[in-house]
């Protein structure tokens, strides 16, 4: 599956997902959503334990490849981008992410949903939707705020702020920070002790934890209505024509 620039393999219980198109900052299109959806819909049914979820090269991720979001934007829930956070939403197998470099938008968002996030020192989280004439999504309008704070999650949606490691270490949206060189081995140690754990006790656990799962659906369902409509605008265009003339 490396064509799409997902790599997806499952090893002593811990499916890895590997995101792997690192000359384009691994920047996420349709394709890409899909095989991440189906990833991490099907989990549960192959009996995975855990998903660790890592990134080839020095960004985690850029965010949506703007140029494919435009040319096939999203119509309806049945949309790659919408089925895989919905899956991230649901799922029943405990997610663990490793971060390195900057994590964009959904790069940022998807993080909100994983059990366990380990980040390199050089990790930085940015959620700049407003800039680009757009709204937040992943049900970051209400997990954001409520993971660090109204007036913080202000300053990052409105102003664009970057959260770097280690104020998102203080701000709980990051459980450890590790050194570049173990990033990938911790995170991977983390995803095997889960998977080796009685598999219905941990899923029944996720769960328990994940108690607001309809009104965390409710809450992307409204953000992808408001974020389709937002695609479409003049304003974002704009926003988003401005983006890519300033990166010639």
């Amino acid at each position: 599956m490396t064509a799409t620039g997902v790599t997806v393999t499952d090893q002593d219980g811990v499916r890895h997902v590997v995101l792997d198109r690192p000359d384009k900052k691994n920047a996420l299109t349709g394709a890409m959503y899909g095989v991440l959806a189906d990833a991490v819909h099907s989990a549960e049914r192959d009996d995975v334990g855990a998903l660790l979820l890592t990134a080839r090269g020095d960004t985690f991720t850029a965010g949506n490849d703007l140029r494919d979001f435009l040319d096939a934007p999203p119509q309806n829930d049945s949309a790659p981008v919408i089925r895989f956070l919905l899956a991230l939403a649901t799922t029943d197998v405990p997610l663990v992410a490793a971060v390195r470099g900057a994590a964009v938008g959904v790069g940022t968002t998807l993080l909100l949903h994983c059990d366990l996030v380990y980040a390199a020192p050089s990790a930085r989280f940015m959620v700049p939707f407003v800039d680009l004439g757009l709204v937040p999504e992943a049900a970051s309008s209400v997990l954001l705020p409520r993971r660090i704070g109204r007036a913080r999650a202000g300053a990052a949606l409105f102003l664009g702020e970057a959260i770097d490691a280690q104020r998102a270490y203080d701000e709980g949206i990051v459980t450890k920070l590790v050194e570049d060189g173990a990033l990938d081995a911790t995170a991977e140690a983390a995803a095997r002790a889960i998977a080796a754990k009685p598999r219905q006790a941990v899923r029944q656990t996720k769960r328990l934890v994940s108690h607001d799962r309809e009104a965390i659906v409710a809450t992307i369902a409204r953000e992808s209505a408001a974020f389709r409509e937002r695609l479409a605008s003049d304003e974002a265009r704009a926003a988003m024509t401005a983006f890519f003339t300033r990166g010639r």
